[in-house]
């Protein structure tokens, strides 16, 4: 897993180095409700930041492979997860441009990751083959509603989980696809009242 941009990544480090702690250091809640049922197995973490999800993960039983762009996020997630160092593999990686092995994960989970369009779904579908068949598909955005253009960044230009529910075609059960309230604070600085998320099983 190669292939980084360095501005991107240096964005990201940037970031992160401007806070002690960027995250709250709890799991997503829509993990935590979403994924509570299933039996543990080899779960894929796209843009896992400061590792509250993987370490969550970790720690009920999941081998987790968790990616990131940013080294300063994925050194304080190592650093927090000691304990379960065993069953958590970081990896430094762009994942829209160098795809990770297909058929490979049971839980491929997207938490708030920007995940741009490109031609002919190129990226998309690389994360959607990369979940096993009977796997899960998990992918969670800021409802569209919330979101608005600044600067460089136009909300359009970015998939939202209902558009990914129609690409998936017959080989996948959605199961959840919906758009909930937030049930912890949004993140500081933003107005994010709605998640919208994607819950969906690649059939076996």
């Amino acid at each position: 897993m190669t292939r980084i941009p360095q501005a991107e990544s240096q964005r990201w480090d940037e970031l992160y180095r401007s806070r002690e702690q960027l995250f709250s250091g709890n799991p997503n809640p829509v993990l935590v409700t979403e994924i509570s049922d299933l039996p543990p197995g080899q779960a894929l973490d796209v843009g896992c930041g400061e590792g509250a999800d993987a370490q969550w993960l970790a720690r009920r039983g999941w081998h987790v492979t968790a990616v990131d762009i940013s080294e300063v996020a994925l050194n304080r997630a190592a650093a927090a997860t000691a304990d379960v160092e065993s069953r958590v593999s970081w990896a430094r990686a762009d994942l829209t441009t160098t795809p990770p092995p297909a058929g490979s994960f049971d839980l491929v989970s997207l938490h708030y990751f920007p995940l741009k369009r490109q031609p002919g779904h190129a990226a998309l579908h690389c994360l959607l083959d990369a979940v096993a068949p009977g796997g899960t598909l998990l992918f969670t955005s800021h409802a569209h509603t919330d979101l608005a253009p600044n600067g460089d960044f136009d909300p359009d230009d970015y998939y939202q989980p209902e558009e990914i529910a129609r690409l998936l075609g017959q080989a996948w059960n959605v199961l959840v696809n919906e758009t909930r309230p937030r049930t912890t604070p949004a993140p500081a600085g933003t107005h994010h009242t709605h998640d919208t998320v994607l819950r969906a099983q690649r059939l076996p």
